[in-house]
């Protein structure tokens, strides 16, 4: 069985290769469509509303699939709608004028495979049918009605997010999944890269149905998609159909939102710390790293292969090898924006602390101990190898390129494949050195409990109910209008003197709440006495606030709250003479008892 799966996919590439070098018919090409570029038998068009187009043509399979891509994901979303281009994914399925039942209509057409997927920086919907001109048609059909056309109707949602909380309490329910959000969440403070696709709870059971449909307008337009056509079928027709049912859409015409978050450089390690019920621990780090598009990102991918590699990685080796960890994991996120490298290891829990340490030794000395040759050269074969499985199948091809055309371009799957190839050992060992660093780590610890251990913080109660008949206590005392010209304020003024020359000038007047206020000032010292003595003074505001001989600074703080005073002392030596400021502020009746403290 395994010799002759093995023959199976050896005959498909060899039809498939077989299919390439034989030349490619003339493509008609309909009004109002346009040719852009040609690569390794891809070509890319694209019509007068801005949709684009890529057809993959493969007669070695008797198959065609369609794929829309819609560039909206999680990275798009506001306060209030986490979760929102994921519910969307689901709502389309449940319905556009054409085809009111698309699962049944979709299944009625023979499909071998269909579904949709969201991811951050994208959301896609897929079918793939046996190869005829009607299914062609009915998969181009469909993709035009819904993506301009979805009833997104309120008894749907009511139906559909239970689904989708369904799906988000499954992640609720994996430990490690968890702790990767909750670092990822911890690395991001700014970008949406940070949120998970799923979204919020109370986002996905609370968002309001017209602000879905606001959501679902602004986004699934022609100028913000891509139509993929791979597999078995004629070119020039798909392009016709394409027009027929694509171009008659139009674009919004507000236009298309662009997200400009950028996520500051980290300046420090972080830590994330999760306990939930459960009996396995993990650990796990995340890096921030370039954007697929970058020159790096090949390097950085080459890097966590060498890393996470079974038997021959470094943390393979070090983790697994040595006891301290069950399974180790990784990825590098190649995104639209930068994006992060994630490396997690499942523990027992006696040796959680101890994996966490040797994962961050590992990764973070790599420049004691560089990678060789040899690691460098296999993780490649492996990258590479996974490269021609995909391009050696149409169907998977056609909806893997969802992501690089999301990430900026459907071309950056070739031009990052030959950037792989030609990374070589010194490029790898730098970009370890230049990301895998201390003050760009987020590092996460699973502590597995017996029970829960949460404080489940009430919701705000409904302020309306609360303050609804209340009549609160008497009025406060209302204080006068009062004129503040100089002349009046002259009038009310009374001046005097108080023991060795002490001046002092009072003005009357009645305040809201008969609160008074007192200003002092105390001149000390002259020019000469002064000199050299500018930083003692410096601390004179704060020492006099800090106790008495015969009172604390606790016992005169407890009095001055008790009599509901406040006091501000500040203290100025920059005129020649020392100033010393004392602010008071306090009720008309606690106004002795205060002047006394």
């Amino acid at each position: 069985m395994r010799w002759l799966t093995m023959l199976g996919v050896l005959l498909g590439t060899c039809g498939l290769a077989m299919a390439q070098a034989t030349p490619p018919a003339e493509v008609k090409l309909p009004a109002g469509i346009t040719k852009l570029a040609t690569v390794e038998g891809i070509t890319e068009y694209k019509l007068k509303n801005g949709l684009r187009i890529l057809l993959l043509q493969d007669p070695s399979q008797p198959k065609v699939t369609v794929n829309n891509t819609i560039f909206v994901g999680s990275r798009h979303e506001g306060y209030g709608e986490t979760g929102m281009a994921h519910l969307l994914e689901h709502m389309v399925f449940k319905g556009c004028p054409k085809f009111a039942d698309v699962p049944k209509a979709i299944r009625d057409h023979g499909a071998i495979d269909f579904n949709g997927t969201t991811w951050l920086d994208r959301t896609n919907y897929y079918c793939t049918f046996p190869a005829n001109e009607d299914n062609l048609e009915f998969g181009i059909e469909l993709e035009a009605d819904r993506m301009a056309n979805s009833f997104i109707k309120r008894e749907d949602l009511l139906s559909e997010f239970t689904v989708v909380r369904n799906e988000f309490e499954s992640g609720e329910n994996s430990p490690t999944n968890v702790l990767s959000q909750r670092m990822v969440a911890t690395a991001f403070e700014w970008h949406n890269y940070g949120k998970s696709t799923i979204g919020n709870k109370t986002d996905i059971e609370r968002v309001p149905i017209d602000s879905l449909q606001a959501f679902y307008k602004k986004y699934y337009r022609p100028d913000n998609a891509m139509l993929t056509v791979a597999g078995s079928f004629d070119q020039s027709k798909a392009l016709a159909l394409i027009v027929k049912h694509f171009g008659p859409l139009k674009n919004p015409e507000d236009p298309l939102p662009k997200t400009y978050t950028e996520e500051p450089a980290q300046d420090g390690e972080r830590l994330v710390t999760l306990r939930r019920v459960g009996k396995v621990g993990a650990t796990g780090a995340v890096y921030h790293i370039p954007a697929a598009a970058h020159p790096d990102f090949a390097a950085i991918e080459v890097l966590e292969q060498t890393l996470t590699d079974a038997p021959s990685g470094r943390l393979y080796k070090a983790l697994v090898e040595s006891k301290l960890a069950t399974a180790v994991s990784g990825y590098a996120l190649g995104l639209h924006d930068p994006g992060f490298i994630e490396i997690v290891a499942s523990t027992e829990v006696k040796n959680t602390e101890a994996a966490r340490a040797a994962l961050v030794n590992t990764l973070e000395k790599l420049g004691e101990s560089p990678l060789t040759q040899e690691e460098v050269g296999r993780a490649k074969q492996a990258l590479m190898k996974g490269r021609e499985r995909e391009l050696a199948n149409s169907q998977r091809f056609a909806v893997a390129l969802s992501d690089w055309a999301s990430s900026g371009d459907w071309r950056l799957f070739f031009v990052h494949r030959d950037r792989v190839e030609k990374v070589s050992v010194e490029d790898v060992n730098r970009v370890a050195k230049a990301y895998l660093l201390r003050s760009n780590r987020t590092v996460g610890v699973y502590i597995p409990t017996d029970k829960a251990e949460r404080t489940e913080v009430p919701a705000a109660p409904v302020v309306a109910t609360l303050v609804e008949g209340y009549k609160g206590k008497a009025d406060l005392a209302q204080g006068e209008a009062f004129d503040p010209t100089p002349a009046n304020v002259e009038s009310r003024v009374k001046r005097g003197t108080i023991g060795e020359g002490m001046q002092y000038a009072v003005l009357a007047k009645k305040t809201r709440g008969e609160t008074v206020v007192v200003s002092m000032s105390i001149r000390v010292g002259n020019l000469d006495s002064l000199k050299g003595k500018s930083g003692a003074f410096g601390y004179l505001d704060d020492m006099l606030q800090r106790g008495t001989k015969t009172k604390t600074r606790q016992q005169i703080s407890d009095e001055l709250s008790r009599l509901g005073a406040v006091l501000t002392i500040t203290t100025d030596g920059g005129r020649g003479i020392g100033l010393v400021s004392v602010g008071l502020q306090v009720k008309n009746k606690n106004l002795a008892a205060t002047l006394d403290l």
